[in-house]
């Protein structure tokens, strides 16, 4: 939920983000001085033009009433300009993309500007005198996978106030095996008065509840507070000014998620019939039911778009689907580019043996080629319906589909409406279809109406790193089907009217909500029956509701809002004949839109067919329209757009296509910039300008920064590019083979200009040293420099001395810089300019480079033990190592070390209660809960309490389990000297005396020898029957995060 703000100024940090640290003042006569004062100057300038910009937000609050997974949710925020003159105020919320905003208002001076729901043909005349004012006029855009943001801006007198309220509502969707409440929260700015209220009620009882947020700390963690009875929970969050503060700055640090997730009881039954005000609600998912036997197609997408990351990370997913089959499961392949081929004739089981060759038959496909989807899926349903007539298919065995394509049909037949049809007629309702969209090139509504229109679904897998996960998820979801052809009856002399009340397939993890009106004389006690097929069998449900028992439940105002079942009721209909509409036939489709669009104006709903007016103070001539975003059909379906938007080849999430297309202010600005394109490189110098021509000069607001990460003899490269937003060359030169890097031409900062060529740096210079300035971006990540002769974490260069000490020439390496270079204990942030050479070995010699000091494997924290640590360096390892198992604590750490690179290529840590595994890999950490996989990257806040442990991350990427009668186990991403994942081990004497693995042998009982009499740098130790030879050396201590802190540990090989 991003709240009311004023546009940030761009920050200048000469420190990483984070420390608080000032800009360090420039020795006179340097040429990079003048850059740095420029810079000031600009800082305060923005800095001074925030003070003007008065908005100040003293009250924000956010209170969500959940009643039987209905969530209602009020967000208000109170703003005061405290400026002297005019200024505009923001207003923004990113709510979730399932709810329905019902109700905005703002009350300006007493009057309240409300906004009003319309027919959107009705609010035409305000939207076109939007569009010809040359703003885009939807107030509503997708922002992210989950959410849309709503925005509004208003003009503020001077000491004036505004209140803004916005009013959304949804239906919580169980999903394996959890509901999930999202709200995001990002004020922007310290607000005194902010508090977050989040109520829950569900009659059945809550069985679990847990609450997670990307932007909480420590501190704040002391303003959370939960409370849960049987069938009630309030979350509440209400940090002061302080727990807000960011450290050592004026900022804020709530900036991200919070979620709450939780589930009920249930019975074998598995029926809940709750009734307020004359509607009912039945929720449906019975526990205990055996899973039915599935037969499933893969159709997977190799055409050439496919090609790179998009086929590995399916590949993976596949693999690791395969490995989840179970042996009464029977499978098939078929992968498809210009033309389809299935991978056996025919089904098979799955059985360890067809598993083993389908996986090695996943990780063979090749990309190439066109994308025929026709002839794909036509080959699918052929194998199923050639099983099924040689009768292969098990009785009461349930089949599926899942068709994975990242684009839209090329070869064969094109022509979308057709494939629908004929996929339709093949499949004749006897199979059910589910389809997923990798990326924003292909069609999501082709592939959601292929199909509804086949009894299954749609998912978009979002191109990211957790792509993998995504798959893996989806099939989750459809792996255990329990019920087939579920249908729900009910009395005629006692309900009136009901939504849906038929489903094709019900999966574990999952709930079948049907809600519906009572009639005014209905029975005092309400029955229902649902019927479905097991696997062998037809079973039936029966459940009862006493009206007057049910309606005293829902009398606690605290807890419930008005006529919420009626309005649930509503919501679920409108929301199921949206989706008919979407497979329904013409004549059908008019019929469902004219009920929907009823619906949705009676209990004002803004839906894909309402819109909402909002009239501002300035007169009706300026009123806006929001409406409920929909998924575009142009070819490039980046954007979810309102009518009017420009579409764009751009990212979800890319804030620039907002109301009036402008940009947002940039991060760096400068009064005069001329830009510069790298045309040329010279073959077998990687990043040696051949040759630079100066462009147009795109004007002050058009100059940017650009990031550009990628792995360089292990260290991490970032340039800037002065000019409008477009592609930039970011990855010239970089398969090139390595070389020397000519000295730049200096371009010397002139007065009103700055001439910034874009350059690729090779690994061998000093990145850090240059003439030019320090444009550090905010949140611009640490750069990691290997730097010649010395240590770069440390920034110390050492001479090893034979006794295995060494000694520190730091001080006489920093007084004895170049001219024209900084000490390395000086050296500015990440992003370049102009690069100064360093003095380079003559050609034929060897410059002797001391060997910095490494951070070992593993650091264990020995108590009660004569030695208080140990460092472990591994050196012989193969295959999955088990660090440690301790039955009593419930918990086990496994793990893969590569010895050639001397480095962990992952770590597992699994759970036993909470069932709980945690998978680290240098990319990210994937958390798996209920066959859900939850992935964070590092260096993400992160604070989450499941019952019975409690999950944090830093922002230095420490990520910890702790309880308060377990080890705490952290896991690192370190990125100093010997890189790469690290494990921690705190409270270590809660080990019990069942502890053991290859690290956990060290908590039994150790026998330490006396230290050598020729070297008392080295001594033996016994443990379990084993003898280690011990020896003293400086290792980096990785436990507090880079760059790490010198110490003297006893060191063993394993």
């Amino acid at each position: 939920m991003l709240l009311i703000h004023s546009p940030p100024p761009p920050k200048f940090r000469s420190d990483p983000p984070g420390t608080g640290a000032q800009m360090k003042p420039s020795a006179p006569g340097r040429p990079w001085g003048l850059a740095r004062v420029l810079l000031l100057l600009l800082a305060a300038l923005h800095a001074a033009a925030a003070q003007k910009n008065g908005i100040n937000i003293y009250s924000l609050s956010v209170d969500s009433k959940v009643s039987s997974r209905f969530a209602h949710t009020v967000v208000t925020s109170r703003v005061v300009n405290r400026a002297s003159v005019m200024q505009e105020a923001t207003f923004q919320v990113e709510l979730p993309k399932r709810a329905f905003i019902t109700n905005f208002s703002m009350v300006i001076g007493g009057v309240t500007y409300p906004g009003n729901i319309k027919e959107k043909a009705a609010a035409q005349e305000q939207y076109s005198a939007a569009v010809a004012r040359g703003e885009s006029a939807g107030l509503v855009k997708a922002s992210g996978r989950k959410t849309e943001q709503f925005q509004v801006s208003v003009s503020v007198a001077p000491a004036a106030k505004v209140t803004f309220e916005l009013v959304y509502e949804e239906l919580l969707k169980r999903y394996l095996g959890a509901y999930e409440l999202l709200l995001k929260v990002q004020p922007q700015q310290l607000v005194k008065h902010l508090q977050m209220d989040i109520h829950i009620f569900e009659p059945q009882g809550i069985s679990f509840l847990e609450t997670e947020s990307t932007f909480m700390t420590n501190e704040l963690a002391d303003a959370l507070t939960v409370s849960q009875n049987k069938t009630k929970a309030h979350i509440q969050f209400k940090p002061t000014l302080s727990q807000q503060m960011s450290p050592g700055q004026q900022d804020t640090v709530l900036d991200g998620n919070f979620i709450v997730r939780y589930d009920v009881h249930r019975t074998v039954s598995g029926g809940s019939i709750q009734i307020e005000s004359g509607y009912f609600v039945h929720h449906f998912a019975p526990e205990g039911l055996p899973t039915i036997p599935k037969n499933v197609i893969f159709v997977i997408d190799k055409s050439g778009s496919m090609r790179g990351r998009k086929i590995e990370q399916t590949q993976e997913a596949l693999i690791k689907i395969l490995d989840d089959l179970s042996p009464h499961d029977q499978f098939n392949l078929v992968s498809f580019s210009g033309e389809a081929a299935q991978w056996k004739p025919l089904l098979v089981p799955a059985s360890a043996e067809n598993v083993n060759q389908a996986r090695s038959y996943a990780a063979s496909i090749q990309t190439q080629g066109g994308t025929n989807i026709n002839d794909a899926m036509l080959l699918a349903v052929q194998l199923l319906d050639s099983a099924n007539q040689k009768e292969l298919l098990p009785e009461g065995s349930v089949s599926l589909i899942i068709l994975l394509t990242d684009g839209d049909p090329t070869v064969g037949e094109t022509n979308p409406a057709r494939i629908q049809k004929n996929v339709k007629e093949a499949i004749d309702g006897q199979y059910s279809l589910f389809c997923l969209g990798f990326g924003f090139d292909v069609s999501l509504a082709f592939l959601e109406k292929l199909a509804l229109d086949n009894g299954g679904l749609t998912r978009r897998i979002y191109e990211d790193s957790d792509s993998t996960l995504q798959l893996q998820d989806f099939y989750q979801e459809v792996a255990n089907p329990l019920l087939t052809a579920v249908t729900f009856e009910y009395p005629s002399n006692a309900v009136e009217e009901v939504s849906r009340d038929n489903f094709r397939l019900l999966f574990k993890g999952s709930e079948i909500v049907v809600a519906g009106k009572l009639r005014d004389q209905s029975p005092d006690v309400l029955s229902a029956k649902v019927r479905g097929q097991l696997h062998m069998q037809n079973i039936t449900f029966q459940t009862e509701s006493s009206v007057a028992e049910q309606e005293n439940e829902f009398q606690n105002p605290k807890y419930i809002f008005h006529s919420f079942m009626e309005r649930l009721w509503a919501y679920l209909t409108i929301q199921q004949l949206l989706e008919q509409m979407i497979s329904a036939s013409d004549a059908e489709k008019q019929a469902l839109e004219t009920r929907a669009l009823s619906l949705s104006l009676h209990y004002s709903f803004v839906t894909p067919l309402t819109s909402m007016v909002v009239t501002k103070p300035e007169g009706k001539e300026w009123s806006e329209v929001a409406e409920k975003p929909v998924e575009t059909k142009n070819k490039h379906k980046n954007f979810y757009l309102g009518k009017g938007l420009i579409p764009s080849k751009a990212g979800p999430g890319d804030s620039w296509l907002t109301q009036g297309l402008r940009p947002q202010p940039h991060e760096v600005a400068a009064t005069q910039t001329l830009s510069w394109a790298l045309r040329d490189t010279i073959p077998g110098q990687l990043g040696t300008p051949k040759k630079y021509i100066p462009e147009a000069n795109p004007g002050p607001s058009d100059f940017q920064v650009v990031h550009s990460r990628f792995r360089t003899a292990g260290d991490r490269r970032s340039r800037i590019t002065a000019g409008p937003s477009r592609k930039t060359p970011s990855d010239l030169g970089r398969a090139r083979p390595q070389g020397p890097l000519s000295p730049p031409h200096p371009y010397p900062l002139m007065a009103g200009k700055s001439l910034l060529p874009d350059m690729l740096l090779a690994p061998s210079i000093l990145d850090e040293v240059f003439l030019g300035v320090d444009l550090r971006a905010e949140d611009a990540p640490q750069a990691r420099v290997p730097a010649v002769a010395s240590d770069p974490v440390t920034r110390r260069i050492w001479e090893r001395k034979a006794s295995g000490s060494s000694t520190d020439l730091s001080q006489s390496a920093k007084t004895a810089s170049p001219p024209g270079q900084l000490p390395a204990s000086l050296r500015p942030g990440p992003l370049l300019v102009l690069v100064s050479q360093p003095a380079l070995p003559t050609l034929g010699t060897t410059a002797a480079v001391p060997a910095a000091i490494q951070a070992p494997a593993v650091i264990l924290m020995l108590p009660r033990q004569s030695v208080d640590r140990l460092c472990v360096d591994i050196k012989h390892s193969q295959g999955p190592m088990n660090l440690l198992s301790d039955p009593d604590q419930g918990v086990e750490v496994t793990a893969q070390y590569e010895t050639e690179k001397a480095r962990f290529s992952w770590i597992e840590v699994t759970f036993k209660n909470p069932q709980l595994q945690v998978r680290a890999i240098p990319e990210h950490v994937v958390v798996t809960r209920n066959r859900r996989n939850f992935a964070y990257k590092w260096k993400e806040t992160l604070f989450s309490v499941i019952p019975g442990v409690k999950l944090t991350m830093d922002k230095a990427g420490l990520l910890l389990f702790s309880s308060p009668d377990r080890v705490t186990i952290g896991l690192l991403p370190w990125d100093g000297p010997g890189e790469g994942l690290r494990l921690l081990l705190r409270d270590t004497h809660r080990f019990s005396s069942r502890v053991g693995g290859t690290l956990g042998q060290f908590y039994q009982d150790v026998l330490w020898g006396p230290p050598a009499a020729a070297d008392d740098s080295k001594r033996l130790l016994r443990v379990q029957g084993l003898e280690y030879s011990a020896t003293r050396l400086l290792k980096l201590d990785y436990q507090e995060g880079s760059p790490g802190t010198e110490i003297s540990c006893w060191s063993v090989e394993l």
